[in-house]
């Protein structure tokens, strides 16, 4: 196998509908892959004989898979199995999604009707779109929450993910949030850090992120918060190298406080310099509602 061989790349492109998997195919498109819309899945394999036999002229294969049906699934499944077992290429399975009232808004404003729903309210078909692929998101290497992008900044993840494919590493994003305005849908891991004492009940630390000295020191000064940094970067550190062998290109950790400010934020930032110091990974930290 050619060192060119070795970096081929099929990328499965999946997910709800209205998520965004267009753009997803455009961005794709715009860094050399060869895109194919609306695939049946017993046709995968066929792409895969293609990248393999091309001796790197067709390096990079993104196919669009939209399951319909149970039996769709089924042969999806078959069909990754049977590649692993007779390709050397390397897949990754995209999975878009977003929250059900994004979904519902997106279709008021294009005005399309959910392909499950034709006659009926898209939340129905959202519904039982959301059931049908509940295992197909499971066996997604990167599950891209796309609620609150807007096209560009989508367009811009992707690039990021999938600009290099000499790139190993695995990704690690670590995203502070608030339970009052919902968990983060991608994540893979959440931790909740609302036992933890509060710095918004200090009058001089409230306007302030953990991002700040002074929040980030309260927030590390209790006993209770050396306990169980100790014991979660300890889970961390064993759990990512797992996630790493089964072929995740990237695990979000999601660490939650009530509003997204303090708490959750100081320890984000903790474990993006405590992670981020090995070779083994890529370690991004992000404050969702750390502005609200």
């Amino acid at each position: 196998m050619t060192d060119t061989n070795a970096l081929s790349k099929l990328v499965i492109i999946t997910g709800m509908s209205g998520a965004g998997k267009t753009i997803a195919v455009q961005s794709l498109e715009d860094l050399g892959f060869f895109c194919v819309d609306n695939l049946p899945p017993v046709l995968i394999p066929k792409f895969a004989e293609l990248i393999e036999h091309s001796k790197g002229r067709i390096a990079k294969v993104a196919l669009v898979i939209d399951l319909r049906g149970r039996e769709f699934f089924t042969t999806l499944t078959e069909t990754l199995q049977y590649i692993r077992e007779n390709y050397t290429l390397s897949y990754e399975i995209l999975f878009l999604d977003a929250t059900d009232s994004v979904l519902v808004q997106r279709y008021k404003e294009s005005r399309r009707r959910h392909p499950l729903a034709p006659e009926g309210l898209p939340l129905e078909g959202i519904r039982a779109e959301r059931k049908l692929l509940e295992e197909l998101k499971g066996l997604a290497t990167q599950v891209i929450d796309t609620s609150s992008l807007k096209p560009l900044q989508l367009k811009e993840k992707i690039a990021s993910r999938f600009s290099n494919l000499e790139q190993s590493s695995l990704s690690v994003n670590v995203i502070s949030f608030g339970f009052k305005y919902g968990i983060p849908i991608d994540a893979d891991l959440i931790f909740d850090v609302r036992f933890l004492p509060n710095p918004h009940y200090v009058e001089a630390l409230r306007p302030n992120t953990g991002q700040t000295q002074e929040v980030y020191e309260y927030v590390m000064k209790w006993p209770e918060t050396q306990e169980f940094l100790t014991k979660l970067l300890d889970m961390l550190q064993f759990l990512i190298p797992q996630f790493a062998k089964e072929g995740k290109s990237q695990v979000v950790v999601g660490i939650g406080c009530t509003g997204g400010k303090h708490r959750s934020v100081a320890i984000a930032e903790y474990l993006g310099k405590m992670l981020g110091s090995g070779e083994s990974e890529i370690v991004r930290v992000s404050h969702r509602d750390s502005e609200r």
